[in-house]
């Protein structure tokens, strides 16, 4: 270590995570979601507010949009594994399944591999629904960096 690398524990808040380490948090969605998130993002796509149109689509009923679904992975990388300080670098998501309002769904970040030379990890991601259904599958590639708190 240099006098410029800040010391392992300063990068790794929660510790260094290691190979097959596993984290997860679930929530329950609801129609608020879908209001917030469109407030955020613009989507007022039909298939998120109209019954009838959502009725029509190959989801038959209304469904959250995909950013709702997958922001449980950034709550677990930001604050379960690797933890505080990380960022998502590249996803390869797949969108396998629709979440709707009243489904609980629960995010989940295997390590798949941790660089030695930099703070970035590779995890195995999951989003799956309260009845088994895996909506979100794929990689994520995660940076973890060193900043000091308030005390």
């Amino acid at each position: 270590m240099t006098e410029d690398t800040p010391p392992e524990d300063a990068v790794w808040p929660n510790g260094k995570p290691s190979v097959g380490e596993r984290a997860e948090r679930s929530r329950t969605v609801e129609r608020e979601d879908i209001e917030r998130f469109t407030a955020i993002s613009g989507d007022r796509n039909p298939i998120h507010y109209d019954e009838a149109a959502a009725a029509s689509s190959g989801f038959g009923e209304i469904v959250v949009q995909g950013g709702v679904t997958s922001a449980i992975l950034n709550a677990v990388v930001a604050e379960d594994l690797p933890g505080p300080g990380t960022v998502f670098l590249n996803v390869d998501w797949d969108f396998t399944a629709p979440v709707r309002p009243g489904d609980t769904i629960t995010g989940a970040v295997t390590v798949t591999d941790v660089r030695e030379d930099k703070p970035i990890t590779e995890l195995e991601t999951t989003v799956t629904r309260d009845d088994g259904t895996v909506a979100i599958e794929g990689i994520a590639v995660c940076y973890t960096m060193a900043f000091e708190t308030e005390s």
